[in-house]
């Protein structure tokens, strides 16, 4: 196939297309009393879906599966609650993003609040993404060793499956390991020198959803701990239970992009937590509302994924994680803030080099595209390995390509690498397949369908590339790839209304594999203006028929951009449904994902 067959400029067109939709789904949603719209919503997102849709329309914890189902779970539970009643002193070692700092809460106040184990024998251990990497790291090893007293336990969490050789270590010092993990397990299986590996993902697993989050087993493990206490008489029956918690598992679900489409669990964990977030009983949640202001409460699934997991994951981006911890657990309003200015700070610098980032990237993967590659390789010799992951996520958006983004590692001669995947690629799976392939090229990898981590011996770059592109095309079948986005069809002029938006709220929680309705329809421009500090957001008014309806597209041009289509002019748009409020009045607005004029 020809360059000019891949013109990077035709690449760069994204297209509308509708979702598929599953006309037996579509038929159930409506005989459970749903309406045509709800019915479209769910029919595009749940193919195959033959389980009880009530559960998903419903969410409820009476969905969630005993814990005893993990396998290893009941093991490490009788560890756990070992420690507690000799007086072990015990380290929790979890993953810096926002999925092993609620994990890291979770753990450390069950066991103190809920337990009684004193702080001073509970050790926070949470890696540096720059000098220590991912997961169970031998720097990190090191400093738990270094402890004095030095624990006799140490519990992960949303890590440790692929850490076999450093858990070794742990155990040769005489440190037992209980792993608690929702990553994708290396072909060998288990890590054999953990104590125990609680992990849904395990093929010998029996529990019933294997898409959960790492801080989701956590909980469950923690919540087995309780039954095993109390079993075993070392904890009062009255013993609180971890429900309270269920907020913390709501975020690092919703900031970890695991599925919240088939999955009960899922749904019912997000939908719960909300409301407990929602309450406003912890510090960090009301100093959160009080920083997004009013109109931001209730909180929704977006609010977690958009604007507290981006700053908790900033922090752990771009320096020491334990900011975002102390945050989390701030006991009141004037700590949290002080913790919550550093986690801003640290986000708007994580945007400014972000920007500078993607600049650079999109520019090297042009040359990809240019030579019709099925998925991108990006090395930044001065990029920030903390921005890689949403770097690799913006090229995906502009390219619709899976995307890594690699930077120098802190270690001599390697690089190492953040990806993100399309839909249809497992990227974990085809990591594996590269490892096979060109095990050299590829000596450390973990991650899960939809993003993965990498590092890469720096001149085995082009080895790992061209695996990697062998690795795609072997799952994608020669499939033709372009950016796209996806709509649920048009609206009637009639729906276009706030009785619409609180209809679709009904099937809330939005999220991956989930998406939050989009629609596309055919509109006059009306009015059009600038606005932002720089002029790179575009307020509009627009018409469908005798409607009138306002309308909002952020980051529709680069500052300094004149927009291509001006008053009268018609677009095709893709966009939400929103509630806009302003001075105690609620109005309709059209949140602009995609536009492009009508010939």
């Amino acid at each position: 196939m020809s360059v000019a067959e891949h013109d990077p400029q035709r690449l760069l067109n994204r297209r509308i297309l509708s979702r598929p939709r599953d006309e037996g789904v579509y038929r159930r949603a409506q005989s459970a009393g749903l309406s045509e719209l709800q019915a479209r919503i769910l029919a595009g997102r749940l193919h195959e879906y033959t389980d009880d849709i009530a559960s998903l329309i419903d969410p409820s914890l009476r969905y969630l599966a005993h814990p005893e189902r993990l396998q290893d779970a009941r093991r490490a539970a009788e560890r756990i609650a070992l420690a507690v009643a000799e007086g072990e002193h015990i380290g929790i070692l979890t993953d810096y993003d926002v999925d092993g700092i609620t994990s890291h809460v979770v753990i450390l106040r069950t066991l103190n609040e809920l337990f009684g184990v004193p702080m001073h024998k509970l050790h926070s251990l949470i890696g540096h993404r720059i000098f220590d990497g991912y997961g169970i790291s031998l720097p990190l090893v090191e400093r738990t060793l270094a402890l004095s007293p030095r624990p006799s336990l140490v519990i992960t969490a949303d890590c440790g499956s692929s850490d076999e050789p450093r858990i070794a270590r742990l155990r040769e010092a005489g440190l037992d390991v209980v792993v608690t993990d929702h990553h994708a397990l290396p072909t060998a299986g288990p890590p054999v020198s953990a104590y125990a590996t609680v992990n849904p993902t395990r093929s010998d697993c029996d529990y019933p959803d294997p898409t959960i989050a790492g801080c989701m087993v956590a909980w469950l493990t923690m919540s087995l701990t309780r039954s095993v206490l109390i079993e075993q008489g070392i904890a009062s029956p009255s013993t609180p239970k971890l429900s309270p918690w269920l907020s913390y598992v709501a975020l690092g679900t919703v900031a970890d992009c695991v599925s919240l489409g088939a999955s009960p669990a899922n749904r019912a964990v997000v939908s719960h937590g909300l409301t407990l977030i929602n309450r406003m009983g912890a510090a960090c949640w009301r100093v959160m509302a009080e920083r997004l202001g009013d109109d931001s409460v209730p909180f929704d699934a977006e609010t977690l994924a958009f604007q507290m997991g981006p700053r908790i994951n900033a922090r752990s981006r771009l320096d020491d994680p334990y900011a975002a911890l102390h945050f989390m657990l701030a006991a009141d309003d004037a700590s949290a803030r002080r913790h919550l200015e550093v986690l801003d700070t640290d986000n708007q610098s994580r945007k400014a080099i972000e920007a500078d980032m993607v600049e650079s990237a999109r520019a090297l993967a042009l040359d990809a595209l240019a030579e019709g590659a099925s998925a991108i390789v990006v090395f930044l010799e001065d990029g920030h390995a903390g921005v890689q992951g949403i770097v690799a996520s913006r090229l995906v958006q502009a390219f619709g390509r899976p995307t890594l983004v690699l930077t120098p590692a802190a270690a001599p001669g390697m690089l190492t690498g953040s990806g993100r995947s399309i839909e249809g690629l497992h990227l974990r799976d085809a990591l594996q397949r590269v490892h096979e392939l060109a095990p050299e090229a590829l000596p450390r990898f973990g991650g899960h369908r939809g993003a993965a981590g990498i590092g890469v011996p720096r001149e085995r770059l082009a080895e790992f590339r061209e695996a990697l592109l062998t690795a795609v095309e072997e799952q994608l079948g020669g499939r033709e790839l372009f950016p796209y986005v996806l709509t649920d069809g048009a609206l009637l002029p009639e729906q276009l209304s706030l009785a619409a938006v609180d209809e679709l709220a009904r099937l809330a929680p939005y999220g991956r594999e989930f998406d939050a309705p989009l629609f596309d329809g055919e509109f006059r421009i009306e009015q059009i203006r600038p606005v932002g500090a720089e002029g790179n957001h575009l307020m509009l008014e627009l018409s469908c028929g005798a409607v009138s309806l306002k309308a909002i597209w952020f980051r529709a041009l680069t500052p300094g951009e004149l927009p291509p289509f001006g008053l009268g002019d018609r677009l095709r748009c893709a966009y939400k449904l929103s509630r806009n409020r302003w001075r105690g009045r609620e109005s309709l607005q059209l949140m602009i994902e995609h536009a492009e004029p009508m010939s």
